[in-house]
């Protein structure tokens, strides 16, 4: 797919470290997650509210959408629980930009975006910058290609 191969030459030009960008494979889960946690650890509600990535504290924590999500206060869980999909990163918490092109990306918590009431990650601020361009354009691409790029 040239929209993949343009994604992933794009990153090259990006000191990274590791492989953190891979076309999508069947065993991608759903929702980006390191060893069961999702999102690194960070408290999805708090971008909402704090207009900040905050990390979560491990005693406030619930299980959904197979993954462990880690909120910062009891408050937070409690609104996540009610209505997550208020709350919840779009597209599992891959990487926006990568999702719009074809493709899945781990995230950074401070490549952040609220567009229309949505939580949007990014896989660094750099590509936070592109994906912000046009991001109306990007997500339209994004919601096409999800969750087919898991596949």
């Amino acid at each position: 797919m040239n929209t993949r191969r343009a994604f992933l030459g794009l990153l090259a030009t990006i000191p990274v470290s590791g492989a953190l960008v891979r076309p999508a494979m069947a065993s991608s889960p759903m929702v980006y997650q390191h060893e069961g946690v999702a999102i690194n650890g960070y408290d999805p509600v708090a971008y909402f509210t704090d207009s900040a990535p905050v990390y979560g504290d491990d005693a406030y924590r619930l299980m959904w959408g197979g993954a462990i999500w880690r909120f910062a206060t009891a408050e937070n869980l409690e609104a996540f629980e009610m209505n997550p999909s208020a709350y919840a990163p779009q597209y599992g918490g891959y990487c926006a930009y990568a999702v719009s092109r074809g493709a899945v990306a781990t995230t950074e918590p401070d490549a952040w975006t609220i567009h229309e009431g949505k939580l949007f990650l990014n896989y660094n601020l750099t590509v936070r910058g592109i994906w912000s361009q046009d991001i109306a354009g990007n997500v339209a691409l994004a919601d096409n290609n999800w969750p087919n790029v898991l596949a």
